[in-house]
């Protein structure tokens, strides 16, 4: 009657709602994250907590299993702090110190031991190793950020308590959380689809966590054995320092590559030796190892994967490269099986008249 079109003025609206829906998640993206840290934390003590409930008698509550489930786990952190913590926070504190004069002492000996100053290689292996020295104070500081301060961050009471926490109440209410979800949909193909979707999410992130913390300690382990066989000063903070990179997709494994290589030369420690062994634990890694354990969890093409990662950093920082791959994962889940059910809801009349 006074002109407005119903449907142009309704899909407006629904425009307008999601566009204030995604500024709202922006607004709260850190106690988001934090959510999500507590969803993937309960997910990681998942099988630990199935394993017991099914170990224990019957005629009991899930919240023993949970009981047992978390003190399992703190004891061992605790061991592993006491064990390794305290030798790579005295190595951090150590290399903090001697760094500065660790890479004036090799820039002074590479200068002695270059040909002349006119050859190409010459000018290149001075100007690399110039580049080296006047972004030695940013390659420290990284280095102290993503080890020593990673493993202090225990003094933050956010995310050693309140994620745990919320982990648990995951863990108890999960089934029922997912109850309500199917609650808020009619009976019919929407209630399968969502749940299929359900389903479906919870078997990736079930996957991709177990996957993710497998092949940080694999890396730790191999790094660690490695660079200790070599003789390479500070292996433990090294090989700490690339089993927590290997959590950010792509740049995190990279940054460690590169950070290990400046450490071991300046260090004096046998660099071609450490190339050839990164490299050769990285095509291990990423060609026969990751493709075990990820299996059919997650299945993104890598371009994408490189898209996500580098558009998470900038919206997010470390924590939007970190979420990249699951949310990047997750939409595909749900692509797919949304597909499949207008593929499905198609195909039924044809099948109906046969």
């Amino acid at each position: 009657m006074l002109g407005i079109d119903r449907r142009a003025a309704r899909y407006a609206w629904t425009v307008a709602l999601t566009v204030l829906l995604l500024c709202l998640v922006y607004l709260v993206r850190r106690t988001l994250f934090i959510f999500v840290l507590a969803l993937l934390f309960a997910y990681l003590l998942s099988p630990l907590v199935n394993l017991l409930d099914r170990a224990l008698p019957s005629n009991r509550t899930r919240g023993l299993a949970l009981g047992l489930a978390y003190i399992i786990f703190v004891g061992l952190v605790v061991l592993v702090g006491t064990q390794i913590g305290s030798r790579v926070v005295a190595q951090a504190a150590s290399l903090g110190q001697k760094f500065p004069e660790m890479v004036q002492s090799w820039l002074q000996a590479s200068r002695q031991a270059t040909a002349p100053a006119d050859s190409l290689r010459a000018q290149i292996l001075d100007k690399a190793k110039a580049e080296i020295a006047a972004r030695s104070g940013d390659i420290l500081e990284t280095l102290s950020r993503a080890g020593l301060r990673a493993l202090t961050a225990a003094g933050d009471i956010v995310y050693v308590v309140i994620v745990p926490i919320l982990g648990f109440f995951f863990l108890k209410d999960g089934h029922v959380i997912r109850a309500h979800i199917l609650d808020l949909v009619d009976d019919g193909q929407r209630r399968a689809l969502v749940d299929d979707v359900l389903a479906d999410v919870h078997l990736l992130l079930a996957r991709y966590m177990r996957a993710l913390v497998l092949l940080s300690l694999a890396t730790f382990t191999a790094y660690s054995i490695g660079f200790s066989i070599m003789r390479v000063p500070y292996a433990v903070l090294l090989a700490v320092l690339a089993g927590m990179l290997e959590f950010i997709p792509m740049i995190g494994p990279l940054t460690a590559g590169v950070l290990i290589v400046v450490v071991g030369a300046v260090s004096g420690a046998p660099v071609v030796a450490m190339v050839i062994f990164v490299l050769a634990y990285r095509m291990f890694q990423d060609y026969i190892l990751s493709p075990r354990l990820m299996q059919q969890g997650v299945k993104l093409h890598p371009l994408l994967v490189i898209f996500g990662v580098f558009a998470g950093g900038e919206l997010a920082g470390i924590a939007g490269s970190f979420l990249s791959v699951p949310v990047l994962a997750l939409a595909r889940v749900m692509y797919v099986r949304i597909r499949k059910a207008r593929v499905a809801a198609a195909l039924a009349p044809l099948e109906r008249a046969r």
